[in-house]
């Protein structure tokens, strides 16, 4: 499947081959902190499946606990989440950040990992108050 996206600003745009089937959510501390929130949703591209169509991502090179080297590619002036994949820059497999993806509602996750780190008020969620939008008072 093609898709397109891009960071909230508009600085970075991309163009993107996956499978559909290959979108899950990650419970693991480093999703966490890096995106400031509970867990992280990403679908996975083909090899060298993320071209770029406008600008280009800065990446940072981070350490995970398996001892691998990971590449999180972010817009430098916004810094919205595009990818995560290896520090080697040959033959790239992305972990594409859902969240930046205009097909987003099309790509339903399959599974998760590092559900040992998952926050355990996710489990409340079908329970909780739910708006449309802001309430008002």
């Amino acid at each position: 499947m093609k898709i397109t996206g891009g960071c909230h600003c508009g600085e970075l745009k991309y163009q993107a081959r996956i499978d559909p089937d290959k979108v899950l959510i990650c419970h693991c501390t480093d999703c966490q902190q890096l995106s400031g929130t509970a867990f992280r949703t990403v679908v996975v591209s083909e090899p060298d499946g993320l071209i770029f169509t406008r600008g280009q991502a800065k990446e940072y090179i981070k350490t995970a606990e398996s001892g691998n080297k990971r590449a999180q590619g972010f817009c430098a002036n916004c810094g919205s989440a595009i990818y995560a994949t290896s520090a080697d820059k040959s033959n790239r497999i992305y972990g594409i950040r859902v969240g930046s993806v205009h097909q987003r509602n099309e790509l339903v996750p399959s599974s998760q990992i590092w559900c040992r780190s998952s926050v355990p008020w996710l489990e409340q969620l079908p329970d909780m108050t739910e708006y449309e939008t802001v309430p008002t008072k």
